[in-house]
């Protein structure tokens, strides 16, 4: 992974960025590695006016905070509301090779912690990454992601 790419933005150097951040993390045998979306994104994305001068989209259910995904050990892991985990088993249907391990839901914290099993190549788990961010947590195409943890 490059030294000084740590986030990105647009679709295709995204899902580059997750590729990176999943081969170095592979390579590195680190616990996991952490992506976060940048909070100004939950803001910018959601404030204002949509296409076509519509009323934008409410803000993403951010009961939970800033949405983050981890991976380690062919395991994507991620907190998500009620909501979330329906859109979650949704988008599953169309990644047969990933499959929901475990749920927990913690007494201490609101929410849902879900583990899936992950067991594809590198390009395959960062199009699911991608579009867990935009499908399960609501973000538009062009939001802003970093690397907080390889």
């Amino acid at each position: 992974m490059g030294q000084t790419r740590f986030d990105a933005a647009d679709p295709t150097d995204r899902r580059a960025l997750f590729v990176d951040a999943i081969t170095a993390h592979r390579e590195r045998a680190s616990p996991f590695l952490t992506l976060e979306i940048d909070p100004t994104a939950l803001e910018r994305d959601h404030e204002g006016e949509g296409e076509n001068g519509e009323a934008s989209e409410p803000a993403p259910d951010s009961e939970l905070g800033v949405p983050w995904l981890q991976f380690g050990d062919d395991t994507v892991n991620l907190d998500c509301t009620d909501e979330e985990l329906e859109a979650l088993k949704s988008l599953l249907r169309e990644y047969p090779a990933f499959t929901i391990d475990e749920l927990t839901r913690p007494e201490e914290a609101e929410g849902i912690n879900v583990r899936v099993s992950a067991r594809a190549d590198a390009n395959r788990i960062s199009q699911f990454l991608d579009a867990v961010f935009q499908r399960v947590y609501g973000l538009d195409e062009e939001f802003r992601v970093w690397v907080v943890a390889v």
